[in-house]
C-alpha cells in the first residue's frame, strides 16, 4: 500500500470538531494497484462564504444539513451560505465542504485573574454565536506553579456543553514543558493572548462561595464581522484562505460562492479567481444572475460585460422567488449542485437535468417567463434555462456550459460532455497514482491500460458512450523518449459521450507532481 502526505481538514463528528482534527501529518491512502476504477463515486461540492460560528478558513464536510447547523450556525439574515446548504441538501446533495471566511471578525474573550494580572484567553472561532467559558482548579496539585484548565463550548440555544477540553497541571514558567501558551496553541477552542500573566490564574470559586471551582463566561462577546468582499471570499494562496483553504480538501467537484450579503452579487473578481481555480482542480463553478439582470438581454450583455467565458462555469437566469412568499430575489446556486449531485447519483454525469426527478422544489418560482426566443438567446450566451415544467415544478433546462464563442471549447460547450470528461480524469488520475512509483516498462504499460479499459467497459455497460469505439494507450517508459521523467505515465484516451455529436481526445500524464491533460495523438482536440 502507498501513502503521502496531505494538509489535515475536518470533519464533523457526534461530538463536535475538538477531537476531529489533526494539527500533525494526515497520511493519506492511494488506491492499491490494479483495483478497479469506482464507476460511481459520489459528487462532492464545495462552498465559501459568511457562517455565525464554525472553524474559519478550513474545509470541513458535512453530510446534512443539520450537520451544517451543528458547526456553522443556524440560518442567518447575514449570509446567503446557510440558505444555500439547505438547498442543496434538500435537493439531493450528499457530501459538501463548507469553508466558512469572515471580514474582521473577532472572538469572545475571558479574563482569568491571575494576581494582579490575568491570564486571557480568545475564542479560536469568531462570532457573536461563539460561546465558550474556562473554569481553573488545582485538583491534585501540590505547589504555587501549576494549574487545571477546563475550556467548554456552548450551544447558544440550548446552553448544552457542546465541546469540552481539558488541560491538568499546565505551568506559568515558560520554561516548562506543561507551558499553558505552548499547550492551549493545539486548542481547537481559545487560544492564550498577550501578555502572558507571571503568575497562575486564581481558582475560579463559585458565586455561593463554596470551595469547588466555577465556570468564567466572556468579558466580551464575539463579533461577526462586516459583510464579505471579493477579497475575502478569495483569499490567498500563501496563507490558505478562502477559497484556496480547498487546497486543502483532497476532492471536490462543483464550486458555489453565495452571494455575500442581502442585495449583494458575488463580485467579478471573486468569480474569475473561482474560475481559475476550478480549471487548475477540474470542477465546475455555478454562477447566480446578478440581480440588476431585468431581462434576457440584460443578462446576455452582461455575461459579455463581465468577460464570463469558460467550460468550467455553470450559469442561469432567470433567479428565483418564493412561490408562497414576496417578490424577494433568490438565488438558487446551492439548489442547482444539488440536483447535479443527484443527477450523477442516479444517472450520472454524462446525463443532464431535463430528466424526471431532476426539478427544483415546488416552492421556488422564476422571477421572469422566458419565451422560446429568449430561451435560445440565452442558450447561445451559454445560460441555462429556468423554467416551469408540466407538473408545476421548475426545471434547469439548456445544459450548456459558459464556453461561448471559443472553437476549442466548442465540444465542452454541452454540459454533460464537459462534466463527464472531468470525472473521468479524475478517477483515472486517482485511481492510478500507484503506477507512478512502479518501474517503468512494457508491463506496467500493460497493467494500466487494463485497468482504465475495464473502467471504460464499465461506462460502457451504464450506456455512458454513445458507441464502443473507444480507445486506451498507455506509455509507461516503452516509447524510451528522452524528455520521458517530465510526461511520466502518459494514457492517450478516445471515446464519445453519449451526449456528444463527436468524440473526445485526451491524454493524461501521470507524474509525482500531479495530473497534466493535453491533447493526444488521437485527435487535435485540447482539453484546457
Amino acid at each position: 500500500m502507498t501513502y503521502y502526505w496531505a494538509p489535515p481538514i475536518w470533519a464533523v463528528s457526534e461530538t463536535g470538531l475538538s477531537d476531529a482534527v489533526d494539527h500533525g501529518i494526515t497520511v493519506t491512502e492511494i488506491a492499491a494497484t490494479d483495483q478497479p476504477i469506482d464507476v460511481s463515486p459520489e459528487t462532492t461540492a464545495a462552498f465559501v462564504g459568511r457562517a455565525l460560528r464554525g472553524p474559519l478558513n478550513t474545509p470541513v464536510l458535512v453530510q446534512s444539513f443539520g450537520e451544517f447547523r451543528r458547526v456553522f450556525g443556524d440560518l442567518w439574515s447575514g449570509s446567503s451560505l446557510g440558505p444555500a446548504a439547505k438547498q442543496f441538501f434538500e435537493h439531493g446533495g450528499l457530501r459538501l465542504y463548507v469553508v466558512r471566511v469572515a471580514n474582521t471578525a473577532r472572538g469572545a474573550m475571558i479574563c482569568l485573574p491571575a494576581s494582579g494580572s490575568a491570564l486571557v484567553l480568545r475564542a479560536v472561532e469568531p462570532g457573536s454565536a461563539e460561546i465558550i467559558r474556562a473554569a481553573v482548579d488545582y485538583d491534585g496539585i501540590d505547589d504555587g506553579e501549576h494549574f487545571n484548565l477546563t475550556l467548554q463550548r456552548l450551544d447558544p440555544a440550548s446552553g448544552l456543553v457542546q465541546d469540552q477540553e481539558y488541560f491538568d497541571e499546565l505551568s506559568c514558567s515558560s520554561d516548562s514543558e506543561r507551558f499553558f501558551g505552548d499547550v492551549l496553541a493545539q486548542s481547537a477552542l481559545a487560544r492564550v493572548e498577550h501578555p502572558y500573566p507571571a503568575r497562575r490564574p486564581e481558582l475560579t470559586a463559585d458565586s455561593a462561595g463554596g470551595g469547588g471551582a466555577a465556570y468564567v463566561g466572556a468579558a466580551q462577546s464575539g463579533h461577526d464581522g462586516a459583510e464579505l468582499s471579493d477579497y475575502d471570499l478569495v483569499g490567498s494562496r500563501t496563507e490558505g484562505t478562502g477559497l484556496f483553504a480547498l487546497e486543502h480538501a483532497q476532492s471536490f467537484d462543483i464550486l458555489y460562492l453565495p452571494p455575500p450579503g442581502k442585495d449583494i452579487d458575488t463580485g467579478p473578481a471573486a468569480i474569475l479567481a473561482a474560475e481559475m481555480f476550478c480549471r487548475a482542480r477540474r470542477a465546475m463553478l455555478i454562477v447566480d444572475p446578478h440581480l440588476a439582470w431585468a431581462s434576457a438581454g440584460d443578462a446576455v450583455r452582461g455575461v459579455r460585460e463581465l468577460g464570463y467565458a469558460s467550460p468550467n462555469m455553470i450559469g442561469y437566469y432567470p433567479p428565483m422567488r418564493d412561490r408562497d412568499g414576496d417578490d424577494e430575489v433568490q438565488s438558487i446556486g446551492g439548489a442547482i449542485a444539488g440536483l447535479l449531485c443527484k443527477q450523477d447519483r442516479t444517472v450520472g454525469p454524462w446525463g443532464d437535468l431535463e430528466q424526471p426527478g431532476l426539478g427544483l422544489q415546488r416552492q421556488f418560482v422564476p422571477c421572469a417567463t422566458i419565451d422560446d426566443e429568449d430561451a435560445a438567446l440565452l442558450k447561445r450566451a451559454g445560460l441555462n434555462v429556468i423554467t416551469i415544467g408540466s407538473a408545476g415544478r421548475s426545471r434547469v433546462t439548456g445544459s450548456v456550459t459558459m464556453a461561448r464563442g471559443f472553437d476549442v471549447h466548442r465540444t465542452f460547450a454541452r454540459l454533460p460532455v464537459r462534466r463527464f470528461c472531468l470525472r473521468i480524469i479524475s478517477a483515472i488520475r486517482d485511481a492510478t497514482k500507484w503506477s507512478i512509483f512502479e518501474q517503468w516498462d512494457k508491463n506496467l504499460a500493460r497493467r494500466v491500460r487494463a485497468q482504465v479499459l475495464a473502467y471504460f467497459y464499465s461506462l460502457s455497460k451504464l450506456r455512458a458512450f454513445a458507441d464502443n469505439d473507444f480507445a486506451v494507450d498507455c506509455d509507461a517508459g516503452v516509447s524510451k523518449r528522452s524528455d520521458h521523467d517530465e510526461h511520466g505515465v502518459t494514457l492517450m484516451l478516445q471515446f464519445r459521450p453519449v451526449s456528444s455529436d463527436e468524440p473526445v481526445s485526451l491524454t493524461l500524464h501521470l507524474t509525482a507532481s500531479g495530473c497534466r491533460v493535453g491533447s493526444t495523438a488521437f485527435g487535435p482536440q485540447e482539453f484546457t
